[in-house]
């Protein structure tokens, strides 16, 4: 997973899987606040790589700041913000 590190060190990656609309839901979420804070993103699909399947396949979205899980299923938009310093 190749995140990209802002330049305060915050990094946000959505776990995500093809046909999934809460996925898709978090993607926009994300993008959104990332987008508000200038926090670059990115997404990956679970089901690209066996032990991100096994780590969070049944957990799909599921949100990772600084390559650390914070939210699954859906975003905390009020959470995500303090987490980005925003």
């Amino acid at each position: 997973m190749a995140d990209v590190a802002h330049p305060q060190g915050h990094s946000v990656t959505v776990m995500t899987r093809a046909d999934c609309p809460a996925c898709e839901t978090a993607e926009r979420d994300v993008e959104r606040v990332c987008g508000e804070l200038g926090v670059p993103f990115t997404v990956a699909d679970v089901d690209t790589d066996p032990e991100w399947r096994a780590e969070y396949g049944d957990r799909v979205p599921v949100i990772l700041v600084d390559d650390a899980e914070h939210d699954y299923w859906s975003v905390d938009e009020t959470r995500l913000r303090a987490a980005l310093g925003g």
